[in-house]
């Protein structure tokens, strides 16, 4: 069971006297703490809560309501809201001394208040602050689903939202969606407004969900790989149009083939799939999408590592070429599109 889904069985009465929700996927944490919140009935306006934003709050009146009496009930709730000081992000808004005062509260925590702490990101283990909570806390870390995982829980939540699928819909949603929570969870509530009946068809995937930089990337790159010159420029003309600059087009460009290169390296030097992602994991310094690479081992079919060496080598230099103010830039990234599709088998 995800986090999310597990959190769903809180309400007031049977919260914990602290609780650490947490997480790397970012969209399933948002999900998350909205869903929470509502959950417990939070309302700003009502005394027996209060919230506290982590980047913005002077420690003192954080400590001074974690100790006082509550106003009318016999216990009281306090968020503290983005305490990014106990995962591993750069960016610190607390002192050392007021992360110890904090620390003491929890050896010795007020019994009248209820303690609910948002930590987007990965935990840091290493401190003692976090190692207390891991103790002491009922944690709900939202970390990346597996696809059945995320199968599974959007197909129970189309379900309760009265969503019908038809055919390969569903599967054209997930794909389209990147495999991301967030992504998937937007462009469903999307579809459940743009569809009164809630009936959703393959062609409402197409129609209805805006194409992405990266889908018309990879289309860009289908059509020159198929030597589709014509539909390439008026792609690139369209997309120019929409306010996207040749240099974001060639930096999302050289992504793409610099992912076809690596699985495919590492997929002829005998890796599986899982191996793959583990090894990009530990080149990369963080874990990559696995459907990235599942479709990038797709994608990558049928095309050398010859060819793709070169049309790396070409956009880097067209890339310098226009920052470097060589000629126009419409111009050099037609150049270096119709050199790669020159060389496209």
């Amino acid at each position: 069971m995800i986090a999310i889904e597990d959190s769903q069985k809180l309400t007031l009465s049977n919260l914990s006297s602290l609780s650490l929700f947490t997480g790397t996927d970012q969209g399933q944490f948002e999900v998350m703490k909205s869903q929470v919140l509502k959950q417990i009935g939070y309302d700003p306006a009502d005394l027996n809560f209060a919230y506290f934003d982590m980047k913005e709050v002077a420690y003192k009146d954080l400590e001074l309501e974690l100790v006082s009496l509550p106003f009318f009930a016999d216990e009281k709730i306090v968020i503290l809201d983005h305490f990014v000081d106990i995962t591993t992000a750069k960016k610190r808004f607390l002192t050392d001394d007021e992360l110890n005062s904090f620390e003491a509260y929890l050896d010795n925590p007020s019994p009248t208040t209820k303690l609910l702490i948002f930590a987007e990101g990965k935990l840091d283990s290493k401190r003692r602050l976090v190692k207390l909570l891991k103790r002491d806390a009922t944690v709900f870390d939202a970390i990346e689903p597996k696809e059945q995982e995320l199968r599974q829980y959007f197909q129970k939540w189309s379900q309760t939202q009265g969503l019908q699928f038809v055919g390969q819909s569903f599967e054209n949603l997930l794909i389209k969606s990147g495999f991301q929570f967030s992504e998937i969870q937007k462009n469903l509530l999307f579809l459940q407004s743009y569809k009164s009946d809630g009936v959703i068809e393959g062609k409402d995937i197409v129609e209805a969900i805006p194409k992405t930089l990266q889908d018309n990337i990879f289309d860009l790159t289908q059509f020159i790989l198929g030597k589709k010159i014509d539909q390439a420029r008026d792609l690139v003309r369209d997309l120019t149009l929409q306010g996207e600059d040749e240099i974001k087009l060639i930096a999302v460009m050289l992504g793409q083939f610099r992912t076809f290169t690596q699985v495919k390296i590492l997929s002829e030097s005998g890796q599986t799939e899982s191996q793959i992602a583990s090894s990009l994991g530990t080149y990369l310094g963080r874990n990559p999408n696995p459907y990235q690479i599942k479709f990038a081992l797709r994608d990558s079919r049928g095309i050398s590592l010859a060819f793709l060496k070169r049309a790396i080598s070409y956009l880097i230099e067209t890339d310098y070429q226009i920052k470097t103010g060589v000629y126009e830039k419409g111009y050099l990234f037609e150049k270096a599109l119709l050199q790669i599709a020159a060389e496209a088998n």
